[in-house]
Protein backbone atom coordinates (compact mmCIF):
# COMPACT_ATOMS: atom_id res chain seq x y z
CA UNK A 1 0.00 0.00 0.00
CA UNK A 2 1.14 3.60 -0.61
CA UNK A 3 1.74 6.37 1.67
CA UNK A 4 3.01 6.88 4.60
CA UNK A 5 2.26 5.90 8.44
CA UNK A 6 3.02 8.01 11.38
CA UNK A 7 3.95 6.31 14.09
CA UNK A 8 4.85 7.37 17.62
CA UNK A 9 7.88 5.62 18.91
CA UNK A 10 8.89 5.48 22.58
CA UNK A 11 12.93 7.10 22.53
CA UNK A 12 13.26 7.43 26.61
CA UNK A 13 11.86 6.17 29.86
CA UNK A 14 10.38 8.74 31.63
CA UNK A 15 11.80 9.44 35.28
CA UNK A 16 8.98 10.97 36.92
CA UNK A 17 6.32 13.01 34.16
CA UNK A 18 5.91 12.34 30.82
CA UNK A 19 7.74 14.88 28.42
CA UNK A 20 7.86 15.93 24.80
CA UNK A 21 11.02 13.88 24.69
CA UNK A 22 9.91 10.68 25.91
CA UNK A 23 8.25 9.86 22.46
CA UNK A 24 8.70 10.99 18.61
CA UNK A 25 6.40 11.23 16.22
CA UNK A 26 7.49 9.64 13.00
CA UNK A 27 6.70 9.05 9.24
CA UNK A 28 7.30 5.43 8.08
CA UNK A 29 6.30 3.05 5.13
CA UNK A 30 2.78 1.27 5.96
CA UNK A 31 3.41 -2.40 6.56
CA UNK A 32 2.86 -5.29 4.48
CA UNK A 33 0.86 -8.19 6.28
CA UNK A 34 2.20 -11.71 6.42
CA UNK A 35 -0.07 -15.10 6.51
CA UNK A 36 -1.90 -15.02 9.69
CA UNK A 37 -2.09 -10.97 10.06
CA UNK A 38 -4.11 -8.65 9.11
CA UNK A 39 -3.55 -4.64 8.13
CA UNK A 40 -5.83 -1.95 10.07
CA UNK A 41 -6.05 2.04 10.23
CA UNK A 42 -6.54 2.99 13.29
CA UNK A 43 -10.18 4.66 14.16
CA UNK A 44 -9.29 5.18 18.07
CA UNK A 45 -6.78 5.14 20.46
CA UNK A 46 -7.65 4.59 23.79
CA UNK A 47 -5.43 6.63 26.71
CA UNK A 48 -4.91 4.87 29.91
CA UNK A 49 -3.53 5.23 33.25
CA UNK A 50 -1.30 1.28 32.10
CA UNK A 51 0.31 3.84 29.38
CA UNK A 52 2.91 4.99 32.15
CA UNK A 53 3.32 1.63 33.15
CA UNK A 54 4.66 0.14 30.10
CA UNK A 55 6.82 2.91 29.54
CA UNK A 56 8.56 1.90 32.59
CA UNK A 57 11.17 -1.07 32.74
CA UNK A 58 9.40 -1.43 36.68
CA UNK A 59 8.23 -5.02 37.13
CA UNK A 60 5.01 -5.03 35.39
CA UNK A 61 1.86 -7.79 34.35
CA UNK A 62 3.07 -7.26 30.25
CA UNK A 63 6.84 -6.96 28.92
CA UNK A 64 7.19 -3.38 28.83
CA UNK A 65 7.46 -1.10 25.53
CA UNK A 66 11.14 -1.61 24.60
CA UNK A 67 13.32 1.38 24.00
CA UNK A 68 12.49 2.97 20.12
CA UNK A 69 9.70 0.45 19.37
CA UNK A 70 5.85 1.73 18.60
CA UNK A 71 4.14 2.70 21.53
CA UNK A 72 1.63 0.38 22.69
CA UNK A 73 -1.97 0.99 23.29
CA UNK A 74 -5.77 -0.56 22.65
CA UNK A 75 -6.90 0.24 19.73
CA UNK A 76 -10.13 0.19 16.98
CA UNK A 77 -9.49 -0.26 13.39
CA UNK A 78 -10.40 -1.22 10.24
CA UNK A 79 -9.18 -3.71 8.46
CA UNK A 80 -7.90 -2.77 4.98
CA UNK A 81 -6.09 -6.16 4.13
CA UNK A 82 -6.29 -9.59 5.76
CA UNK A 83 -4.18 -12.69 5.17
CA UNK A 84 -5.94 -14.60 8.09
CA UNK A 85 -9.42 -15.99 7.98
CA UNK A 86 -10.52 -14.57 11.17
CA UNK A 87 -10.73 -11.26 9.49
CA UNK A 88 -11.82 -9.41 6.49
CA UNK A 89 -11.72 -6.22 4.28
CA UNK A 90 -14.12 -3.53 6.27
CA UNK A 91 -14.21 -5.72 9.79
CA UNK A 92 -13.93 -3.47 12.81
CA UNK A 93 -11.23 -5.07 14.88
CA UNK A 94 -9.84 -4.03 18.68
CA UNK A 95 -7.26 -4.97 20.74
CA UNK A 96 -3.53 -4.45 21.87
CA UNK A 97 -1.67 -2.72 18.92
CA UNK A 98 0.55 0.56 18.67
CA UNK A 99 0.09 4.32 18.44
CA UNK A 100 0.54 4.10 14.39
CA UNK A 101 -2.16 5.19 11.71
CA UNK A 102 -1.63 1.89 10.04
CA UNK A 103 -0.62 -1.07 11.96
CA UNK A 104 -0.64 -5.02 11.71
CA UNK A 105 -2.87 -6.94 13.50
CA UNK A 106 -3.04 -10.96 14.50
CA UNK A 107 -5.97 -13.18 15.94
CA UNK A 108 -3.82 -13.22 19.11
CA UNK A 109 -3.28 -9.34 19.53
CA UNK A 110 -6.96 -7.82 18.43
CA UNK A 111 -10.50 -9.46 17.79
CA UNK A 112 -14.15 -8.04 16.03
CA UNK A 113 -15.47 -5.68 18.25
CA UNK A 114 -18.68 -7.37 17.79
CA UNK A 115 -22.00 -6.75 18.11
CA UNK A 116 -23.42 -3.28 20.05
CA UNK A 117 -26.79 -2.81 19.51
CA UNK A 118 -27.96 0.88 19.07
CA UNK A 119 -24.07 2.34 20.24
CA UNK A 120 -21.92 4.02 18.05
CA UNK A 121 -18.34 2.56 17.15
CA UNK A 122 -16.58 5.18 19.18
CA UNK A 123 -18.63 4.56 22.22
CA UNK A 124 -19.02 1.27 21.92
CA UNK A 125 -15.12 0.98 22.07
CA UNK A 126 -14.34 3.62 24.69
CA UNK A 127 -16.69 1.81 26.93
CA UNK A 128 -17.07 -1.81 25.88
CA UNK A 129 -12.95 -2.38 24.81
CA UNK A 130 -11.67 -1.40 28.29
CA UNK A 131 -13.01 0.60 30.99
CA UNK A 132 -16.57 -1.27 30.83
CA UNK A 133 -15.36 -4.67 31.92
CA UNK A 134 -12.28 -2.87 34.05
CA UNK A 135 -14.95 -1.66 36.27
CA UNK A 136 -17.31 -4.29 36.03
CA UNK A 137 -15.71 -7.32 37.15
CA UNK A 138 -13.22 -4.96 39.79
CA UNK A 139 -16.51 -3.92 41.95
CA UNK A 140 -18.59 -7.16 41.56
CA UNK A 141 -16.09 -9.70 41.66
CA UNK A 142 -13.61 -8.62 44.04
CA UNK A 143 -15.76 -5.50 45.70
CA UNK A 144 -19.28 -7.89 46.13
CA UNK A 145 -21.32 -5.01 46.73
CA UNK A 146 -24.37 -5.68 48.71
CA UNK A 147 -27.66 -3.55 48.92
CA UNK A 148 -27.05 -0.72 51.34
CA UNK A 149 -23.15 -0.88 51.65
CA UNK A 150 -21.15 1.95 51.19
CA UNK A 151 -18.49 2.66 48.23
CA UNK A 152 -16.56 4.97 48.17
CA UNK A 153 -14.38 5.64 44.32
CA UNK A 154 -11.03 7.27 43.76
CA UNK A 155 -10.53 8.77 40.60
CA UNK A 156 -14.85 8.91 40.39
CA UNK A 157 -14.56 11.44 37.24
CA UNK A 158 -12.40 9.11 35.14
CA UNK A 159 -13.45 6.59 32.85
CA UNK A 160 -13.43 3.64 34.72
CA UNK A 161 -14.53 5.46 38.47
CA UNK A 162 -17.64 6.81 36.60
CA UNK A 163 -18.75 3.62 35.45
CA UNK A 164 -17.89 1.77 38.98
CA UNK A 165 -20.04 4.55 40.46
CA UNK A 166 -22.99 3.93 38.55
CA UNK A 167 -22.60 0.02 39.03
CA UNK A 168 -22.82 0.49 42.50
CA UNK A 169 -26.15 2.74 42.70
CA UNK A 170 -27.11 -0.24 40.56
CA UNK A 171 -26.60 -2.82 43.13
CA UNK A 172 -28.24 -0.31 45.97
CA UNK A 173 -25.41 1.17 47.22
CA UNK A 174 -24.40 4.53 48.87
CA UNK A 175 -21.72 5.83 46.77
CA UNK A 176 -19.40 8.29 47.23
CA UNK A 177 -17.00 9.83 44.52
CA UNK A 178 -13.78 11.79 45.14
CA UNK A 179 -12.35 14.35 42.92
CA UNK A 180 -10.75 16.86 41.31
CA UNK A 181 -13.30 19.83 40.58
CA UNK A 182 -16.02 21.30 41.77
CA UNK A 183 -17.53 20.88 38.19
CA UNK A 184 -16.31 17.26 37.97
CA UNK A 185 -18.55 17.00 41.57
CA UNK A 186 -21.45 18.51 39.60
CA UNK A 187 -21.55 15.93 37.23
CA UNK A 188 -21.05 12.61 39.05
CA UNK A 189 -24.10 13.65 41.45
CA UNK A 190 -26.02 15.19 39.27
CA UNK A 191 -25.79 13.11 36.11
CA UNK A 192 -24.23 10.08 37.61
CA UNK A 193 -26.36 9.81 40.56
CA UNK A 194 -23.61 9.40 42.96
CA UNK A 195 -25.00 10.37 46.77
CA UNK A 196 -21.84 12.41 47.64
CA UNK A 197 -18.71 14.24 46.12
CA UNK A 198 -15.78 15.34 47.36
CA UNK A 199 -13.07 18.03 46.02
CA UNK A 200 -9.98 15.72 46.68
CA UNK A 201 -8.11 19.15 45.93
CA UNK A 202 -9.59 21.84 48.08
CA UNK A 203 -12.22 19.82 50.86
CA UNK A 204 -10.33 18.36 54.25
CA UNK A 205 -10.12 14.79 53.00
CA UNK A 206 -10.80 13.01 56.32
CA UNK A 207 -13.80 15.31 57.80
CA UNK A 208 -15.15 14.93 54.05
CA UNK A 209 -15.20 11.11 54.21
CA UNK A 210 -16.49 11.03 57.83
CA UNK A 211 -19.27 13.24 56.81
CA UNK A 212 -19.95 11.64 53.56
CA UNK A 213 -19.69 7.67 54.93
CA UNK A 214 -21.47 8.29 58.08
CA UNK A 215 -22.03 4.21 58.33
CA UNK A 216 -18.03 3.61 57.77
CA UNK A 217 -16.95 2.24 54.36
CA UNK A 218 -17.83 -1.48 52.93
CA UNK A 219 -15.95 -1.06 49.69
CA UNK A 220 -13.22 1.57 48.72
CA UNK A 221 -12.42 1.30 45.21
CA UNK A 222 -8.67 2.30 44.72
CA UNK A 223 -6.82 3.97 41.45
CA UNK A 224 -5.03 6.00 43.52
CA UNK A 225 -2.72 4.47 46.47
CA UNK A 226 -1.42 6.81 48.29
CA UNK A 227 -2.64 9.57 50.97
CA UNK A 228 -6.30 9.00 50.01
CA UNK A 229 -5.97 5.04 50.53
CA UNK A 230 -4.69 6.38 53.89
CA UNK A 231 -7.44 8.15 54.74
CA UNK A 232 -10.07 5.08 53.37
CA UNK A 233 -8.11 2.47 55.55
CA UNK A 234 -9.11 4.36 58.99
CA UNK A 235 -12.91 4.24 57.93
CA UNK A 236 -13.16 1.09 56.68
CA UNK A 237 -15.44 -1.12 58.14
CA UNK A 238 -14.94 -5.21 59.44
CA UNK A 239 -14.36 -7.86 56.58
CA UNK A 240 -14.58 -4.66 53.84
CA UNK A 241 -13.14 -5.15 50.30
CA UNK A 242 -10.41 -2.79 49.24
CA UNK A 243 -10.79 -4.09 44.88
CA UNK A 244 -6.92 -2.49 43.63
CA UNK A 245 -7.75 -0.99 40.12
CA UNK A 246 -4.69 0.99 39.78
CA UNK A 247 -1.98 3.58 41.68
CA UNK A 248 -1.64 6.80 39.70
CA UNK A 249 -0.76 8.84 41.81
CA UNK A 250 2.51 6.77 42.32
CA UNK A 251 3.46 5.95 38.17
CA UNK A 252 5.32 9.15 37.90
CA UNK A 253 6.92 9.50 40.76
CA UNK A 254 10.90 9.18 40.74
CA UNK A 255 11.49 7.65 44.11
CA UNK A 256 10.33 4.59 46.38
CA UNK A 257 6.53 4.94 47.29
CA UNK A 258 6.65 4.49 51.00
CA UNK A 259 3.24 3.34 52.94
CA UNK A 260 0.36 2.81 53.53
CA UNK A 261 1.08 4.08 56.75
CA UNK A 262 -2.31 2.40 58.33
CA UNK A 263 -1.23 -0.91 56.76
CA UNK A 264 -2.21 -2.36 60.54
CA UNK A 265 -5.81 -1.48 60.15
CA UNK A 266 -6.04 -4.12 57.44
CA UNK A 267 -5.53 -6.66 59.72
CA UNK A 268 -8.02 -5.18 62.23
CA UNK A 269 -10.35 -4.79 60.59
CA UNK A 270 -10.04 -7.95 58.42
CA UNK A 271 -10.06 -6.31 55.24
CA UNK A 272 -9.85 -7.85 51.73
CA UNK A 273 -7.00 -5.67 49.41
CA UNK A 274 -6.54 -7.17 46.03
CA UNK A 275 -4.72 -6.22 43.05
CA UNK A 276 -6.70 -6.38 39.39
CA UNK A 277 -5.25 -6.92 36.05
CA UNK A 278 -7.58 -6.63 33.52
CA UNK A 279 -6.03 -9.28 31.48
CA UNK A 280 -7.05 -11.72 33.96
CA UNK A 281 -10.69 -11.62 32.58
CA UNK A 282 -10.77 -11.38 28.88
CA UNK A 283 -12.67 -14.63 28.27
CA UNK A 284 -15.48 -12.99 30.29
CA UNK A 285 -15.53 -10.03 28.36
CA UNK A 286 -19.16 -10.98 26.94
CA UNK A 287 -20.57 -10.86 30.38
CA UNK A 288 -19.89 -7.63 31.45
CA UNK A 289 -19.96 -6.10 27.68
CA UNK A 290 -23.92 -7.08 27.27
CA UNK A 291 -24.75 -6.31 31.27
CA UNK A 292 -23.21 -2.75 30.26
CA UNK A 293 -24.64 -2.39 27.04
CA UNK A 294 -28.26 -3.42 28.43
CA UNK A 295 -27.87 -0.67 31.37
CA UNK A 296 -26.37 2.12 28.79
CA UNK A 297 -29.89 1.38 26.85
CA UNK A 298 -32.00 1.81 29.96
CA UNK A 299 -30.51 4.90 30.46
CA UNK A 300 -28.60 3.21 34.32
CA UNK A 301 -24.76 3.72 32.72
CA UNK A 302 -24.01 7.28 31.58
CA UNK A 303 -20.90 7.82 29.44
CA UNK A 304 -18.68 10.99 28.90
CA UNK A 305 -15.99 10.78 26.48
CA UNK A 306 -12.86 13.44 26.14
CA UNK A 307 -11.63 13.28 22.68
CA UNK A 308 -8.51 14.74 20.81
CA UNK A 309 -8.60 14.54 17.03
CA UNK A 310 -5.11 13.30 14.81
CA UNK A 311 -2.87 10.81 15.69
CA UNK A 312 -0.18 13.75 17.18
CA UNK A 313 -2.33 15.08 19.49
CA UNK A 314 -1.86 11.70 21.74
CA UNK A 315 1.45 12.81 23.74
CA UNK A 316 -0.15 16.02 24.66
CA UNK A 317 -3.20 14.43 25.60
CA UNK A 318 -1.93 11.45 27.80
CA UNK A 319 -0.21 13.91 30.31
CA UNK A 320 -3.85 14.64 31.09
CA UNK A 321 -4.13 11.56 32.89
CA UNK A 322 -1.85 12.13 35.36
CA UNK A 323 -2.88 16.07 36.25
CA UNK A 324 -6.32 15.09 36.41
CA UNK A 325 -7.47 17.35 33.79
CA UNK A 326 -9.41 14.59 31.84
CA UNK A 327 -13.18 13.95 32.42
CA UNK A 328 -14.98 10.65 31.63
CA UNK A 329 -12.66 8.45 29.01
CA UNK A 330 -9.94 9.58 27.17
CA UNK A 331 -9.07 8.91 23.74
CA UNK A 332 -7.84 9.84 20.36
CA UNK A 333 -9.93 9.95 17.35
CA UNK A 334 -8.19 9.20 14.09
CA UNK A 335 -11.22 8.54 11.42
CA UNK A 336 -14.79 8.26 12.59
CA UNK A 337 -16.68 4.84 11.39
Amino acid sequence: MSGKNHVWRLRERPVGNITDDTLSFESESIPEPKDGECLFRLNYLSLDPTNRIWMSDEEQYMPPVALNDPMRGVVCGTVLKSNTPEFKEGDIVSGIGTWADYQIGTPGSVGLLGAIGGISVMNAFATLALVGPSAYFCLLDIGAPKAGETVVVSTAAGAVGSIVGQIAKIKGCHVVGLTGSDEKCRWIKEDLGFDEAINYKTENIPDALARSCPNGIDIYFDSVGGSILDECLKLMNLHGRIPTCGLISQYNSPDPVPGPYNYGLILMHRLKIQGFIILDYLDRFPEANEAIVNWMSEGKIKVRLDVSDGLNSALHSVKKLYTGENTGKLMVRVKDV
